[in-house]
């Protein structure tokens, strides 16, 4: 398996690199210009990097880095500051995954797995999940006022409502951490079909390294990738007792 990495050098991205390479998978990650994030990893025969801003490649670009790759990890998101938050590209995260299904729908490739990571903030519309009207009001606000939150909606929306669960070429799940935090090492990890608790009022936490463990476990084990297609799975830590 080779796994074509978006964000490779964000919080979780990195994680998710190493840990792929850990478990002896090929990675091509897509990393900022510059960028000496994963400087200690660039002689790793495993690891092959791609320089640039993924929202600026055309098709063909997209459709050279899938090509020789089996499944898609976008660990997207936007810094948090004043320009990652409101400067361009606004709608990153969506238009980079709307891009990379059209290259993949345009090679030869029989199929392809896409794991988005997401966020609790975005509502599984299409199992009807029932946010209190607290969290509605305050999330449809975030929608209009902050651009990243309604990039991460639009992102998950758009495979749920656009690829859908009929594609000939494109499996998905989009994972659904609560709010993200950095541990050192696995811990133990909740994963269910819908929050179990207010994204708004009382959020929980999820772990980077559990995010990326649990990513790379959806596209290793086959039973649990099919028990999480086409589905939006969110994941907690454990708290200790």
């Amino acid at each position: 398996m080779k796994v074509l990495l978006l964000g490779a050098t964000g919080a979780t991205g990195r994680l998710v690199v190493q840990q792929l390479i850990n478990r002896k998978v090929e990675v091509k990650a897509i990393i900022r210009k510059d960028s000496s994030v994963l400087k200690d990893l660039e002689k790793n025969k495993l690891l092959e990097c791609v320089a640039g801003n993924i929202s600026e490649f055309d098709i063909n670009k997209n459709m050279d880095l899938i090509n020789d790759c089996d499944a898609v990890i976008s660990c997207l998101g936007h810094n948090i500051s004043f320009k990652g938050l409101f400067g361009k590209p606004r709608m990153l995260v969506s238009d980079s995954i709307k891009n990379i299904c059209e290259a993949i729908s345009r090679t030869q490739k029989e199929k392809v797995k896409l794991i988005l990571m997401n966020t609790t903030g975005n509502m599984n519309k299409k199992i009807k999940e029932n946010y209190s009207f607290g969290d509605r009001i305050v999330l449809s606000l975030l929608n209009i006022l902050l651009p990243p939150q309604k990039d991460n909606v639009e992102a998950a929306r758009y495979l749920s409502n656009n690829i859908g669960e009929n594609n000939s070429k494109i499996e998905w799940i989009a994972v659904r951490p609560d709010t993200l935090i950095n541990e050192e090492n696995e811990s133990e990890y909740d994963i269910i079909e819908s929050p179990k608790r207010s994204p708004v009022f009382d959020a929980g936490k999820t772990s980077r390294i559990n995010v990326s463990c649990f990513m790379i476990e959806l596209l290793l084990n086959e039973e649990l990738w099919k028990k999480w297609k086409y589905k939006m799975p969110v994941i907690y830590n454990i708290e200790s007792k």
